[in-house]
């Protein structure tokens, strides 16, 4: 899975974003709940996933903090 840059993602709507997010969280927690009976195969998914959902978080906070300025 290829990461997206920051640029890419500034693109998107919010509503996207929010489901993309949305999305993200569960599937952290299905990894998780992978690991934890060792069903897990691609561990280097949690890092790619991890990241992802910062980057989304962070351009989502970004909007919030300029629509309220």
């Amino acid at each position: 899975m290829a990461r997206p840059n920051a640029s890419e993602m500034r693109q998107l709507s919010d509503a996207e974003i929010n489901e993309q997010i949305d999305g993200l969280r569960r599937e952290l927690f299905d990894l998780r709940f992978q690991q934890a009976t060792r069903q897990l195969a691609n561990t280097h998914r949690f890092k790619e996933s991890r990241i992802k959902l910062a980057q989304l978080l962070t351009v989502q906070s970004e909007r919030q903090s300029s629509t309220a300025s």
